[in-house]
């Protein structure tokens, strides 16, 4: 069951960006990944859902950081894993797909919702080690110019957007 999960998301990651979010029907992803339009349904019974999953199960770039007591030091190697990620054609494509549909579609709504607390989460688990935990505010303070270089003026991402993250100044007061 896992490898054939494993290896539609694989193939459903080539065509993304081939075929754009509209493109990728579950009958072309049936067809290419050789398995049933039910079993797409079992496993996504919504596009929503699988776009969802393309974002947090991208391909392994071996680039998630890990757990730390200094904090600029993780926010800062979680940003570049950020940068990685979504550098990714197919991440890349799903998440502006789940974005653009949020407002009209409440499956793609729930599912950004979903994406962004399970980033927030992961996050927060990164800091455990340093006794530190951020803000849903903070959160979006720390990702928010990586995601707007990226997909509003789709620019690149270097050195200054991820050496130095906003809000990682560990001497900081209340409210941040």
């Amino acid at each position: 069951m896992q490898r054939t999960r494993n290896r539609v998301l694989a193939v459903a990651r080539e065509l993304l960006p081939q075929v754009g979010p509209s493109g990728l029907t579950y009958a072309l992803l049936a067809e290419r990944a050789d398995v049933t339009r039910q079993t797409l349904y079992r496993h996504w019974p919504t596009r929503a859902a699988l776009l969802f999953d393309l974002v947090l199960e991208g391909p392994d770039l071996g680039t998630y950081p890990q757990p730390g007591n200094d904090v600029r030091k993780v926010a800062t190697a979680w940003l570049k894993s950020l940068r990685a990620g979504v550098s990714v054609p197919a991440v890349r494509t799903a998440a502006l797909a789940v974005t653009a549909q949020a407002d009209h579609d409440p499956d793609s709504a729930r599912a950004l919702v979903r994406i962004s607390e399970d980033r927030h989460t992961g996050f927060n688990r990164l800091l455990e080690p340093s006794g530190i935990q951020i803000s849903e505010d903070e959160f979006t303070l720390l990702y928010g110019p990586v995601l707007a270089r990226l997909f509003l003026d789709r620019g690149r991402v270097g050195h200054r957007f991820t050496s130095k993250p906003a809000g990682t100044d560990t001497t900081r007061g209340e409210g941040g």
